[in-house]
């Protein structure tokens, strides 16, 4: 008898005895059930394909969940990987997950293995905000479309080119108007930053923005950053995990009923938008959808993917991921000026010797090396998607010496590309030189990684890039940012706020005007 078969006759013998001793069918019986199902899909049947990565043992039921910390897993997935190396796996309750880690693993997987590696693992949170539609979380033929539609049209839409620069430049002018009704005093940058970008991505969507005391516009904002908050969340991670425990939680009820508030405004805007529409006159992403929409109509295509479900959805990664993601970025780096003034210094000093008193452009930025060095280093240590969004893996593969079935889940572990202490001097330090050489000039690194990589690399990272840069050198062009009077930099803290993406902790800041 082979080992492996001994060992599941002990895991039988073991089910059968607590089957005997549980004589009645109440919750004792209901986990002794889940027990066996533990127990035999648990077994050697994994072991005949190929060899395992290696973890921690997991415990019935619970997996490894009491091994995390659940508030910052990505911390412990880091420290794990010390034990059990770069790629390892882990069971958040009874589902394997393998984690990637360091540049070198993560950039194999997603660009060397981008098939393998380019699915997305739909979790219960995702779900029940996507249903398997739109550009982020949906997988096969509908995700092609979705995405090649998206980044065709935004590309035509002007999306990280000159008409996009005007947007933005247009826009900054708004938000400095925003700062300076706070007359120097001690404010939270939250809204105003996010409301700023959501009109970048608002524009290109729907071809126009909005203004900063619009109701409809400032609730949408809010609503769909405080999903992405919560939706990081340990109540949520573990609805994951268990999806029986949905009626229980609160966070779960809150998320939904903010989708159905914003999925009403959203198609408020699609109808007022349809009863305008020009096909010789697209405004936005919206209409071109509508257009490729009624094309596809007349000319009786079956079983086309440009449909209500999927705009509504398309639209909503759009809006949360044009917003999130920037801002969230955008207030990690003013926080940051404050907490190192003498950071903020040398960007002001080049800014000032370069540019002067005139509105930044883009082409600027190859003539400000320090400037855009600080804000490569910002995104670098801001860390914003520290766990990636999850992928999954389309088919069995082997990968490294590892054999990965298909429908696993698989973890991109993000920080630790961009903290990889092989590639990078002072991991966790903010250290601008990371990205500068010895004569003071930008320099590429190929573990900057904060877009990810491969087929699941951010469709917006052009857009993103021309907003920080913009957004980062004209803010700072005007203003002092400090800490409050009475509060030092230290007290600026970086562990962050952890949703899907990690936020700054809450924290205020003085704009003060250069003279």
């Amino acid at each position: 008898m082979s080992a492996g078969a001994q060992k599941l006759r002990e895991k039988m013998s073991v089910v059968e005895s607590l089957l005997q001793f549980s004589s009645t069918g109440t919750l004792l019986g209901a986990l002794l059930f889940l027990l066996v199902l533990y127990l035999l899909s648990s077994g050697s049947e994994s072991q005949k394909e190929g060899k395992e990565p290696p973890g921690p043992k997991p415990l019935p039921l619970l997996g490894n969940l009491l091994t995390l910390d659940l508030t910052r897993p990505f911390d412990t997935f880091f420290e794990l990987s010390k034990t059990y190396g770069n790629i390892f796996q882990v069971f958040l309750g009874p589902r394997r997950t393998v984690v990637l880690v360091g540049y070198k693993t993560v950039k194999e997987a997603l660009v060397n293995h981008a098939e393998e590696f380019g699915d997305r693992d739909i979790v219960p949170g995702f779900r029940i905000m996507n249903d398997e539609h739109g550009i982020i979380f949906s997988n096969g033929e509908n995700w092609k479309e979705m995405r090649r539609f998206a980044i065709s049209n935004l590309r035509d839409l002007g999306m990280g080119k000159r008409g996009s620069e005007e947007k933005i430049i247009e826009e900054i002018q708004y938000l400095k108007g925003e700062f300076d009704k706070f007359e120097e005093k001690p404010f939270d940058t939250t809204r105003p930053v996010n409301y700023a970008v959501s009109n970048i991505i608002s524009s290109i969507v729907y071809g126009s923005r909005f203004e900063y005391t619009d109701p409809r516009f400032t609730e949408t904002v809010d609503r769909a950053n405080e999903n992405v908050r919560i939706s990081g969340s340990i109540s949520m991670l573990l609805y994951n995990i268990f999806p029986w425990l949905g009626p229980l939680l609160k966070d779960k009820r809150i998320i939904v009923k903010n989708m159905i508030q914003n999925r009403e405004q959203v198609m408020k805007l699609i109808k007022t938008l349809q009863e305008a529409l020009n096909p010789q006159d697209r405004r936005g992403f919206v209409d071109a959808f509508l257009i490729r929409k009624q094309n596809d109509l007349k000319s009786g295509k079956k079983d086309s993917y440009f449909h209500e479900e999927n705009l509504m959805v398309s639209v909503a990664n759009l809006f949360v991921a044009g917003t999130d993601t920037t801002g969230t970025t955008l207030r990690w780096g003013l926080m940051l000026m404050a907490k190192y003034p003498h950071i903020q210094d040398r960007v002001q000093e080049e800014i000032d010797r370069v540019i002067g008193g005139r509105q930044p452009v883009v082409e600027d930025r190859k003539k400000l090396p320090y400037t855009d060095a600080v804000i490569h280093e910002t995104q670098r240590l801001a860390n914003i998607v520290p766990l990636n969004l999850p992928h999954m893996t389309s088919c069995d593969v082997t990968f490294n010496g590892y054999f990965i079935k298909k429908g696993t889940t698989v973890v991109p572990l993000l920080t630790s590309v961009l903290k990889d202490p092989s590639e990078w001097e002072k991991p966790n330090s903010f250290y601008p030189e990371h990205f500068l050489n010895e004569k003071g000039q930008f320099v590429k690194r190929d573990a900057f990684m904060p877009f990810s990589a491969g087929r699941r690399v951010c469709l917006g990272e052009s857009l993103a890039r021309m907003e920080l840069f913009l957004f980062f050198t004209s803010l700072l062009q005007s203003y002092r940012f400090t800490t409050p009077p009475g509060v030092s930099g230290d007290e600026l803290d970086l562990k962050g706020v952890v949703g899907i993406t990690l936020n700054p902790s809450p924290h205020k800041l003085c704009a003060i005007r250069r003279s």
